[in-house]
């Protein structure tokens, strides 16, 4: 018979239970949060991933979220230095008549996975094996990743990217009502400091102090340039 104990046998249930029927009529889908995984290094990503393949949630999508030093591999790009993430941002903006042709490969990339999950063959992935089928189809794994993102359960990245509030604007990852896992987390105190610090140089201070009294001295915006002054020269 029915539960007499529990609350569904309540009346007050038995509304929410109706008015969820009706939302699913209505073609309204209940919302599913996503798990959102941060580790400290890559290399964690990797053994997490590799253990994920063990269990029976190996189907499940998901997505890793990586810097270019990673997933890029565009060929001028990938091997350049220090400035990937200029060289990348110039290349989808055609500054000098460019493109990159990687990009517009994204789709062959998200298109795989979703077939694989179509055909039920889908298996978890490291950066390593996106970057090499990335390489394969032409296609960039680093926006494959983002696309990925948004049919994905679990989304696998560093700490910095959940805690430091200017990637994730960029990222375009958005937390409210979603599930944070983080692993190792007595690392995190560190992490959040390095998300709100930055390193400059004397040089770089003194260069500071003397555009500062450039501009104080020619009576361009006092107001705000002094204050910027007295900080350069107290430090």
């Amino acid at each position: 018979g029915p539960c007499t104990e529990c609350s569904c046998s309540s009346g007050k249930e038995t509304d929410k239970d109706t008015s969820n029927t009706k939302k699913k009529e209505n073609g309204d889908r209940s919302f599913i949060p996503k798990i959102f995984f941060g580790t400290r290094t890559h290399k964690q990503i990797s053994q997490i991933t590799k253990e994920l393949k063990r269990t029976v949630y190996s189907s499940v999508p998901m997505t890793i979220l990586s810097s270019r030093d990673y997933t890029c591999i565009h060929p001028v790009v990938s091997s350049s230095g220090s400035n990937r993430n200029e060289m990348c941002v110039e290349l989808l903006d055609g500054k000098h008549g460019k493109s990159c042709l990687y990009y517009h490969g994204v789709h062959k990339l998200s298109e795989h996975h979703a077939l694989q999950s179509a055909h039920r063959v889908y298996q978890a992935w490291d950066i390593e094996d996106l970057v090499s089928l990335g390489k394969k189809l032409r296609a960039c794994a680093y926006f494959a990743a983002r696309e990925l993102m948004v049919g994905a359960d679990i989304v696998f990245c560093p700490y910095n990217y959940l805690l430091d509030p200017q990637i994730r604007e960029s990222m375009e990852i958005n937390l409210k009502g979603q599930v944070v896992i983080l692993d190792e987390a007595h690392n995190i105190e560190d992490c959040a400091r390095e998300s709100v610090s930055y390193g400059v140089t004397e040089s770089q201070l003194r260069a500071a102090r003397e555009e500062l009294d450039f501009m104080v001295n020619n009576n361009i915006r006092q107001k705000d340039h002094e204050p910027l002054r007295a900080v350069c020269y107290s430090l």
